[in-house]
């Protein structure tokens, strides 16, 4: 529900300067940038490698894609190769489709696997049989594929990966270590899938979900060697208290692995990674720049306040309230109105029942904060309160297992909540900020964006 009004200037400025980060990092445009075709060759150029390939070399081009931005990335692509391309498979998350001429969309499920995601994977990994010495294969990885492509390594079954990928999400382990455990549990991930395509040449090309861009994170990295091990994820389900909660085949598959009784993932060196090439494209400080960029051109003196945001959503929340409030303290009469942005991944821990996801969880945490700084905000008596305005949205536009990109947090939503006897506090600790945000009309829905690089929090001071 959307209440009429509430959009003032701030929160549809902040918005603006959110779909300018968007904007900077459309699949196609980015993938239209970094390449190009000079008769046979196809050059690769991004801000921080250059790599080409002669086409003519090769009897086929394949395509194997995976994540929420993987069918734009295919679409880019197909701009830049068209009919060079023989063929392939890409695999989204439902709903983050385009229209392909020469390659086959697979829809599947995310957060969660399901049998859709077992289907992908063996799409993917049949790509293999074509894959020869004289094959370029083209992998586009962006952030969601660890679910949306599921392969459960032997012994294991789709409920048993479903089950911990449930746990581990639940538990709010960071992405990172739970993509360690799902790296030991599948048989694409942590350079796998590379490793089934050799002898092919395998050029990655990689859009990133993940703080600090590390690609064998990113999508649990399947083109990338793992240099993590068997006892690495077991210690990550031992640190969350997950060990005894996990189905009985996956702790006794971590058991064995740590103990050596099974093989590893391919590690750095590896002589089946040896034609593999992953480059990275891009990520959230590309959004992060443009962002900043959009506010300055509408007149807001811009600081990034932090890169590479982790840890609680709602500690994220309350802390960034806190920021600008004292940045607002400091400044004098007449000085330009502030932006402060950040961007990065946070974490939530599941307490309650109720609904929600990461960015909506930090907008609601930072409207307790505004609350109690200012008592007056909710009888829109607080003049500093009304300044405000946060928006906290997933560049993927789906936060967690809801229809929104996120939520701005701002005086007139807490009027809205006074109006309608909901006390803010109370839906934070059932983790409902989807809830709280649909009834005080506070939540930014963009509908699947197919891009995907972690998240923006822009907080406006006018």
């Amino acid at each position: 529900m959307q209440i009429p009004g509430l959009r003032h200037t701030a929160c549809s400025e902040a918005e603006a300067i959110f779909r300018a980060g968007l904007a900077r990092v459309d699949p196609v445009a980015m993938l239209g940038r970094i390449l190009s075709l000079e008769g046979s060759v196809l050059r690769v150029r991004t801000e921080l490698e250059e790599a080409s390939y002669d086409l003519g070399r090769y009897d086929r081009v394949l395509v194997a894609g995976m994540g929420k931005a993987a069918a734009r990335m295919a679409l880019g692509l197909e701009a830049v190769l068209g009919d060079r391309i023989w063929g392939g498979v890409i695999a989204v998350k439902e709903g983050y489709t385009e229209e392909l001429k020469h390659l086959r969309l697979l829809e599947s499920a995310h957060p969660t696997p399901d049998r859709r995601s077992l289907a992908a994977a063996t799409e993917l990994l049949g790509l293999s049989a074509l894959a020869d010495e004289r094959s370029l294969v083209i992998v586009l990885v962006s952030g969601g594929a660890s679910s949306i492509v599921c392969a459960p390594a032997e012994g294991l079954d789709l409920e048993d990966k479903a089950e911990t990928t449930r746990l581990l999400l639940a538990s709010g382990a960071a992405i990172g270590e739970v993509n360690c455990v799902r790296k030991h549990l599948s048989g694409v991930k942590g350079g796998r899938l590379a490793a089934a395509y050799a002898p092919a040449t395998v050029l990655s090309l990689v859009l990133s979900d993940v703080v600090g861009d590390d690609l064998g994170a990113i999508a649990s990295g399947p083109t990338v060697a793992d240099p993590s091990s068997w006892s690495d994820a077991l210690a990550v389900v031992r640190r969350h208290g997950l060990e005894d909660r996990l189905p009985e085949r996956v702790a006794s598959t971590l058991r064995r692995g740590a103990a050596g009784a099974l093989p590893d993932t391919p590690k750095p060196g590896d002589p089946s990674l040896a034609r593999t090439r992953t480059l990275l494209i891009g990520g959230n400080g590309l959004a992060l720049m443009a962002a900043r960029a959009r506010a300055e051109e509408l007149g807001y003196e811009t600081r990034v306040w932090e890169e590479g945001l982790v840890g609680e959503a709602r500690a994220a929340g309350a802390a960034l309230c806190d920021a600008g409030i004292a940045a607002a303290a400091q400044r004098g009469p007449g000085a330009r109105s502030l932006c402060l942005l950040a961007g990065g991944e946070t974490t939530v821990t599941l307490r309650g029942g109720g609904r929600g996801g990461r960015n909506q969880e930090m907008a609601l945490a930072f409207l307790c904060a505004l609350e109690r700084a200012f008592p007056g905000a909710r009888a829109g008596t607080a003049e500093a309160a009304n300044r405000i305005c946060l928006l906290a949205a997933s560049t993927d536009g789906s936060d967690g297992p809801t229809d929104a990109a996120g939520a701005f947090a701002s005086s007139r939503i807490l009027a809205e909540a006074a109006k309608a006897g909901l006390d803010p506090r109370a839906f934070l600790e059932d983790n409902d900020s989807w809830s709280f945000f649909e009834a005080t009309g506070g939540l930014l829905k963009t509908g699947p964006t197919n891009t995907n690089v972690c998240d923006l929090q822009i907080l406006l001071l006018r």
